[in-house]
């Protein structure tokens, strides 16, 4: 989260800097064109220095989970956990269920992503009469652990060497190769009282080398603040079908 915090910290500083470059803004300490210019030049070092970031690497502890089985070590972590009243088995189905157009701003932020091109039936361009999750595993993941009403594990191959088109597998995302980096995402439901549930959402990023390490931090970097706030939105579509 860091490493996005820098990236965005030095964007803005770029966007300030190009606005005093193409106008003065002495109220930001701008008052002429070459200052933007230096600001833009400081702003592009320090986003970059963003992506550049050490990376440290983080095991699993507490009480086990098919996540944990599936991702004992990460590199790149996010966790988003929401109370539902809604018991876990109508929780668990309602995580099934939910489609892509179901979750605010889902179809605008993988717009963006993907930089408004054309893409392939997917994440990124989901259709929106089938479940979201129907589509990931219909796609680019596979399905790792499916254990109603408890937790759904899945996981995708995010970076991999040039020309090597193995597929994912179970083992592969366990032990990644040098050159691949793999990601496994879960919902875990727990019961929360008679009548209410605890969902909680992780995603793990594991590298199998520093050569992909690197490759997928700066990618991580930009794109994190996208990716967790398509998670909270997909929790409260989750919760909205859930008390349906």
């Amino acid at each position: 989260m860091w490493g996005s915090v820098v990236v965005y910290s030095g964007l803005g500083v770029v966007v300030a800097g190009l606005l005093a470059a193409i106008r003065p803004l002495p109220i930001w300490q701008l008052g002429s064109r070459l200052l933007g210019l230096r600001a833009m030049g400081a702003g592009l070092s320090v986003a970059l220095a963003g992506t550049l970031l050490p990376v440290f690497e983080s095991h699993a502890d507490g009480t086990p989970t098919r996540l944990d089985e599936f991702a004992p070590a990460w590199q790149f972590h996010e966790v988003h956990t929401r109370r539902i009243p809604a018991p876990p088995d109508r929780v668990f189905d309602a995580i099934r269920r939910v489609r892509a157009d179901e979750i605010a701003l889902f179809e605008t932020l993988t717009w963006i992503r993907r930089g408004g091109c054309a893409a392939p039936r997917g994440v990124l361009n989901a259709v929106s009469d089938k479940p979201l999750l129907d589509v990931a595993t219909e796609s680019e993941f596979i399905w790792l652990a499916l254990e109603p009403p408890r937790e759904l594990v899945v996981g995708i191959v995010v970076v991999r060497p040039a020309g090597d088109r193995r597929p994912a597998t179970a083992d592969l995302i366990k032990s990644p190769p040098p050159g691949f980096a793999v990601g496994t995402m879960n919902f875990l439901v727990k019961s929360d009282g008679p009548n209410a549930s605890i969902v909680s959402t992780e995603t793990r990023v594991s590298a199998g080398s520093d050569e992909a390490r690197r490759r997928f931090a700066a990618y991580w970097r930009v794109i994190y603040p996208g990716s967790a706030l398509i998670r909270r939105m997909w929790l409260r579509a989750i919760e909205r079908r859930a008390a349906a």
